[in-house]
């Protein structure tokens, strides 16, 4: 029985090296940055593969990223968070992922005719433009950014959040870092931030408990985006060549300026008007799951 006491010892001491291993990567902020990383690193490579290539490959390219980066995000869920990832699930992603390209688009139409009706926006067809090659472009730019930032900020960082200390910090701090992360962009100032802040960062943030969905997400953030790039504004300060010139009149608050939509403080003000129902609708499940009470959706 003696000579068996070390290697019994061993064996616990394996066991507890295995344990702490998985404790390690089941730990919220390590499985964060390993998705991250993963994504990020993937976002990456086809950025570089659609820069050779043109027109349909290039969107075609963009969409396998997407897919890719999406499976990266299951992998990391399951197999170092060991969680189901329901939000990305198949059922109902096209119906979520339409609804969210509608409100995506109500928003940000509402946002623009309402500068135009205060006379910041005027649009003229821009003749000049090749419609297909202005399409494809600004569809893959918006599938991207929509894909690889809806994963990051409200699948990994957010639930990452909710696990470390609840919903209301989850949407605050991701909320800020959406806005930080936009600062670099060209044009860029605190106001802009700051906007982006409530306007984006609350709302997918408000959108995403709402639903519980990332197609919902992906598809509000992606016609944000689009829209916004076939009309020419630009798009967080980086140009678009779209299918209309934009001229811009008045204050940088009411137009945002150079920084284009984002830092106008129209879509600040619509977006919490979209934001308050979906975070009230959300409390209102929560206290009728509380309750036993059937969810109504």
């Amino acid at each position: 029985m003696k000579k068996k006491m070390p290697e019994n010892n061993e064996m616990l001491q394996n066991g507890r090296n295995l344990r702490a291993r998985s404790s390690f990567w089941r730990f919220p902020i390590v499985w964060t940055i390993a998705g991250a990383i993963g994504i990020i690193l993937i976002d990456t490579l086809f950025r570089q593969l659609s820069s050779r290539v043109e027109g349909t490959v290039s969107l075609v390219c963009t969409l396998v990223m997407g897919s890719l980066a999406i499976l990266v995000y299951k992998l990391t869920l399951t197999y170092l968070a060991r969680r189901s990832t329901p939000e990305i699930s198949r059922q109902r992603a096209g119906m979520e992922t339409v609804l969210g390209v509608l409100t995506g688009a109500i928003f940000i139409s509402g946002s623009v005719f309402i500068i135009m009706a205060l006379g910041g926006y005027s649009f003229q067809w821009a003749s000049s433009a090749d419609t297909s090659s202005v399409l494809i472009s600004s569809l893959e730019a918006a599938l991207g950014a929509a894909i690889v930032e809806e994963l990051i900020f409200r699948g990994l960082m957010f639930q990452a959040i909710v696990q470390l200390g609840g919903r209301p910090l989850a949407l605050a701090v991701t909320s800020l870092f959406f806005g930080v992360a936009h600062l670099g962009n060209p044009g860029a100032t605190l106001w802009s931030a700051f906007a982006i802040v409530l306007e984006a960062g609350v709302l997918l943030g408000a959108a995403f408990l709402w639903r519980r969905n990332l197609w919902f997400t992906m598809g509000l953030h992606f016609a944000w985006n689009a829209i916004e790039g076939l009309l020419g504004i630009p798009v967080s300060g980086h140009p678009a060549a779209g299918l209309f010139t934009v001229k811009v009149n008045g204050a940088a608050l009411l137009t945002g300026g150079d920084f284009g939509l984002e830092g106008s403080i129209v879509p600040v003000v619509v977006s919490l008007l979209i934001s308050i129902p979906m975070l009230i609708g959300t409390a209102r499940k929560r206290g009728d799951v509380a309750r036993n009470l059937p969810v109504s959706k």
